[in-house]
């Protein structure tokens, strides 16, 4: 049987969930302001697996939202499952952040799904994506203006989501859009279906020199430095 392990901390929503191939057997998250990955990760990987009736040793890999998002949220989610996949000897495999978030929100043959992740100031992590869920353009940081995406809109209609999505309906953008109120951040849950098919088509990242897609690197001052987000 094959048990994978799925750790997203990119955000303030710390999420891990484990499943049985395409089964999701336990979730666990907090959507906290605070960003207290540090002292929650740890004991969410052990609630899950002790709600899914299974011993660290069961599982066969570990799936981790590679990013972009928080600095901070990222590296501990990488130490994390890297530590899990050495000791164990299991392979480790990433997802796009915000390819998860996606996952959740259909969209009509006539929109295109475009995730926000708030990078600070007037900027977004964000992609686009059709309604096959196929990349239309890759990730990159985006410095938000009214004019933003009108030269990938066409006549297609802009479906945002995501709390960077709140600040870019806040200068009123140009083009045909949709936004969605309630809060989307990746989550664990959202892993699973690409999670498994990257597994099973072997997709592995080198455990010893992965590192997460920050996009963006945190800002160096003489005194010390400063994450972007």
């Amino acid at each position: 049987m094959d048990y994978l392990l799925y750790i997203e901390t990119s955000t303030k929503n710390c999420s891990v969930a484990v499943s049985s191939a395409f089964h999701l057997l336990a979730i666990k998250e907090l959507n906290s302001i605070n960003y207290s990955h540090s002292e929650n990760l740890h004991v969410f990987i052990n609630d899950v697996l002790k709600e899914a009736k299974i011993d660290v040793k069961d599982l066969s890999a570990v799936v981790i939202g590679k990013g972009p998002g928080s600095y901070t949220g990222l590296r501990i989610g990488t130490a994390s499952a890297k530590g899990l996949c050495y000791a164990l000897n299991i392979p480790l495999i990433s997802i796009n952040s915000l390819e998860i978030m996606s996952q959740k929100i259909s969209v009509l043959p006539n929109q295109l799904l475009i995730p926000m992740i708030d990078a600070r100031r007037s900027e977004v992590y964000t992609m686009i994506l059709d309604h096959n869920k196929k990349i239309v353009k890759n990730t990159w940081a985006e410095i938000l203006t009214s004019n933003s995406f009108v030269e990938y809109a066409n006549n297609k209609i802009c479906v945002f989501f995501g709390d960077g999505s709140i600040k870019f309906k806040s200068i009123k953008p140009k083009v045909k859009n949709i936004f969605i109120e309630n809060e989307c951040f990746p989550s664990a849950k959202n892993m699973i279906l690409k999670g498994y098919k990257l597994f099973k088509k072997k997709k592995y990242e080198s455990v010893a020199y992965y590192e997460p897609f920050y996009l963006k690197e945190f800002i160096s001052t003489n005194s010390n430095k400063k994450k972007i987000n």
